[in-house]
């Protein structure tokens, strides 16, 4: 699939979500939107695989073709669903495939809106089952978990898809109808073409989603950066972990930067954004076997704790509260320091749970607001035994204010390695002058970012830029980490000629005498007092 094709898909799925923008919120209509895509995406797999057993099987009939209500239908479908379980974690008959729901569903046209739905045409209720067996297909199995109450969050009852039954079945009905149209083709393409599609929307939603969207996406440019610097010297990685993994964009962004992810870990609070994480990676055609993602409070109960992961990447909420309990100090996340990140700010809270976890030989890079650079307190003795006692600090690095959806704060990428190869300084990078404005949203283009990535790979020094700091020198700063401390980006204003200013300030007196002189005459003319 070309460039073009792949824009023309993205829009196209756009140009859908957009049928349900009237009913409803942006963060609603994207669960029914990208939860229906899922839905098509499962369906087609299902039937390719189906269809791949069949022929292997020496038998010429087609999947859709098999009568379920037979004593030979079943034996098909019993056959089938033991090995797609195994090999796609999940199974539908042929009668619950996507399409064959879509096809019943469109027998309601657009065109007469009065029409009302037949027995067969009211899809509703057979959606809801439809979903909830793809669901229960599932259990007992391996892929039991990743699959479990996936399609919570597709409430076919609520009043926002239509005030009456038949109003939300069309809604329904249309949306269907008019993905069943694209053929995802996934027998052709690369299996990123359709998962950068969903990614893409999951952007799309992210855009206009104000503050909402922190919860569940970091900007591609953001994770690139992040991605690129926890990859540095690696072509493949045993595993990658995000404590705070949103809709799992930035898991998946590690996994474009090398050859192969062993496995994929993360966790994540909210269960609608949980879901989605789910969805994605099996979107990015992940097998259910290569990732575990968990929902639940990463700090109050982490869910891979015995686990040492050998990147590790995260954009955790900015300065949320935790509860701080005094309990912590006697968890090995914690103790070492012998204070808590306060109650009111987790950032740090957030950081020492990811260093617990960092692989001697791994890297950790995270999204961090401003502050834990420079605040004091609890923060400032951490940050300090993470310099002094650990020497864990490898670069700092500065990024433009408004790059992030909700929020106008300036962030930084906090480095991490516990076996540094430059154990004697710390490389600051200022990037925050270094972006392209796109409306109210300041962005990283490709420069910027090999400019940041190449800076932070060969400790490059640059004026005005970058700065390597001998850890003596953070030293004497009291290990304050501001930016501007290490690199001077003070730009000189010109110098002004006094003189000059005078000279035109004469001639500029002189030419208002001249008006004034012209403008007295034609006041004698018309016999009226000047104005001055």
């Amino acid at each position: 699939m070309s460039q073009d094709q792949k824009k023309q898909l993205e829009q196209q799925l756009w140009n859908i979500a957009n049928t349900l923008r009237g009913k409803m919120d942006a963060d609603e209509f994207r669960d029914y939107i990208l939860g229906f895509i899922f839905y098509k995406y499962l369906s087609e797999k299902m039937e390719l695989s189906a269809n791949k057993i069949l022929d292997e099987s020496g038998e010429s009939i087609r999947y859709t073709q098999i009568k379920e209500n037979t004593e030979e239908g079943l034996q098909y479908l019993n056959a089938i669903k033991e090995e797609t379980i195994e090999s796609l974690g999940f199974f539908l008959k042929p009668t619950e495939l996507f399409s064959q729901i879509a096809a019943r569903g469109g027998q309601i046209s657009d065109e007469n809106e009065d029409e009302e739905a037949t027995e067969d045409s009211f899809i509703l209720g057979d959606l809801a089952a439809v979903l909830q067996n793809i669901e229960q297909s599932t259990a007992g199995t391996d892929s039991e978990d990743d699959f479990n109450k996936l399609f919570e969050d597709l409430d076919l009852t609520s009043t926002k898809l239509g005030r009456t039954e038949k109003d939300k079945n069309k809604l329904i009905s249309k949306v269907l109808g008019h993905l069943n149209k694209i053929d995802f083709e996934l027998e052709k393409i690369d299996s990123d073409i359709l998962g950068d599609a969903y990614e893409y929307l999951i952007g799309q939603f992210a855009s206009g989603a104000g503050k909402k969207a922190g919860e569940f996406y970091t900007p591609q440019e953001v994770s690139k950066v992040l991605s690129k610097i926890v990859t540095t010297g690696k072509t493949k990685l045993r595993s990658v972990y995000d404590p705070t993994c949103g809709s799992g964009s930035l898991l998946l962004r590690v996994a474009k930067e090398v050859k192969d992810v062993a496995y994929f870990y993360g966790q994540e609070l909210n269960r609608t954004t949980y879901n989605l994480a789910r969805m994605n990676m099996i979107m990015h055609d992940v097998h259910y076997s290569k990732f575990d993602i968990k929902q639940e409070d990463t700090l109050e109960r982490p869910q891979h704790i015995d686990e040492r992961f050998e990147a590790i990447v995260a954009n955790p909420p900015f300065s949320t509260q935790w509860s701080a309990n005094t309990l912590f100090l006697t968890d090995d996340r914690f103790s070492q320091y012998g204070k808590l990140a306060p109650g009111s700010k987790a950032d740090f809270a957030f950081i020492q749970h990811m260093i617990y976890q960092l692989h001697d030989n791994g890297t950790m890079a995270v999204v961090m607001p401003h502050g834990v650079l420079f605040r004091g307190g609890a923060e400032g003795h951490i940050r300090q035994f993470l310099i002094e006692d650990c020497n864990y600090l490898d670069a700092v690095i500065g990024l433009p204010a408004s790059i992030f959806y909700g929020t106008s704060i300036p962030t930084c990428i906090l480095v991490f390695k516990k076996c540094r190869e430059n154990p004697d300084d710390i490389l600051f990078i200022d990037a925050s002058q270094h972006f392209e404005k796109i409306k109210t949203q300041n962005v990283l283009n490709a420069e910027h970012i090999d400019k940041i990535v190449d800076t932070y790979r060969h400790r490059m020094a640059e004026e005005k830029y970058s700065y390597v700091a001998p850890l003596s020198e953070v030293k004497e700063n009291d290990y304050n980490l501001n930016i501007p401390r290490y690199v001077d980006t003070f730009e000189a204003e010109e110098a002004i000629d006094l003189a000059e200013i005078a000279q035109k300030l004469k001639a500029v007196d002189a030419s208002m005498a001249e008006i004034d002189q012209t403008i007295a005459g034609f006041c004698e003319e018309l016999g009226i007092d000047t104005p001055f």
